[in-house]
């Protein structure tokens, strides 16, 4: 088994670079870390391009065998853990990291379904992680991002999706309003979240709805809201009250 001890590694520095957006949109790459992400993602038979390995946590044993079985069937690198340090983004690694290719197009939207998300200007890493992860956990699998959005393929909110990320598909718009409209034509109506409506989110009809989510401080942009035709606002939640499932508005989130 070769080690890669230096840093300075061809192979090592093109791996890094995918911390950037511009390099991981340029390589269409984007890195996960962990054991339970890449369990997921092997499990998820997500585009795995590349495994690196830190050899020193194999000889402690930190490393799950079970799983070390299943990622030798890919293409991995072993280094050092000088090396790993340098790549890792988190406080207390784990000794793995992927390189996982992207696999979204806008075309691929599906209209069969009876609810699309829309995120228009969502800048929190954490915030979009979780709206991924919630996304997620009501069956739903697909998301629209406007280029306003922040990267959902940012490392940290890679993390926080929890494994969503292998499950929902991730189309990003340049022209929200352009892709709006386009989705329209297949019977869908707009529901935009806004303050200025007494509509409540949870008591919506969710059958053939395109849900936008507007950005944290100014909320959906002008111009998507000139577009919908429903407004409904996001209330803080009684304590004995729970929110309706998105997906057929009966149930109700655990």
């Amino acid at each position: 088994m070769q080690v890669i001890t230096s840093k300075d590694n061809e192979v090592i520095k093109s791996i890094r670079k995918l911390k950037d957006k511009k390099y991981r949109e340029q390589e269409n790459k984007y890195l996960i870390e962990g054991m339970k992400l890449i369990k997921e993602a092997v499990e998820e038979k997500a585009n795995i391009d590349t495994i690196v390995v830190c050899e020193d946590c194999i000889e402690n044993h930190t490393i799950d065998q079970k799983l070390l079985y299943e990622i030798a069937k890919y293409n991995c690198i072993y280094v050092a853990e000088k090396v790993f340090n340098v790549m890792t983004e988190v406080s207390n690694p784990q000794g793995l990291l992927a390189v996982v290719k992207k696999e979204n197009k806008e075309e691929d939207i599906d209209y069969n379904e009876d609810m699309i998300v829309v995120l228009d200007g969502i800048q929190d890493p954490g915030n979009l992680g979780t709206i991924l992860r919630t996304i997620d956990s009501v069956g739903l699998k697909q998301v629209i991002l406007s280029e306003k959005t922040a990267d959902a393929y940012n490392p940290k909110v890679v993390r926080s999706t929890m494994g969503a990320i292998f499950r929902v598909n991730i189309i990003v718009s340049k022209d929200i309003v352009k892709t709006l409209k386009e989705i329209k034509k297949h019977k869908f109506k707009v529901l935009a979240t806004s303050l200025e409506t007494e509509n409540n989110i949870y008591d919506i009809d969710y059958n053939k709805k395109v849900l936008v989510i507007g950005n944290e401080a100014n909320g959906v942009s002008k111009e998507v809201l000139e577009l919908a035709d429903e407004k409904a606002k996001i209330p803080m939640l009684r304590k004995n009250r729970k929110p309706k499932c998105f997906c057929c508005n009966k149930c109700y989130f655990v």
